[in-house]
């Protein structure tokens, strides 16, 4: 049995683009990640170069054809296994058609994952 405390369940996903963002509203870094795991409400991120905790990042998820603009505030931080970092992001700026489409995103990804294990 498991202590899971988190709101909403986490599935596993691809790359997405993302910007680190300073409090003047200026972009510090870009780069690509890979997406270890997301859910309704945030997102685990595999990184490059580390993000500082409390800094606003700026990503864009690609959905199929869609791409979602999202931001949200960098939550945790670890160094990662492979030498890269692994960046908890929490949601704190996304529209319903945000909402939307990541709910889609993990409607259909569970599907896949079901088709993969039958």
């Amino acid at each position: 049995m498991t202590n899971e405390k988190r709101k909403h369940k986490r599935i596993n996903a691809l790359n997405l683009s993302h910007v680190a963002i300073n409090d003047k509203e200026t972009e510090v870094r870009q780069a690509i990640g890979r997406t270890l795991n997301v859910s309704e409400s945030g997102i685990l991120l595999e990184t490059h170069f580390p993000i500082q905790s409390d800094q606003t990042v700026s990503l864009t998820v690609g959905i199929e054809e869609e791409l979602v603009d999202i931001r949200g505030k960098v939550i945790h931080l670890l160094n990662g296994e492979t030498g890269k970092f692994e960046m908890g992001v929490k949601f704190t700026d996304i529209d319903e058609e945000g909402i939307s489409a990541i709910r889609e995103f993990i409607t259909k990804f569970r599907q896949l994952t079901q088709d993969r294990k039958s």
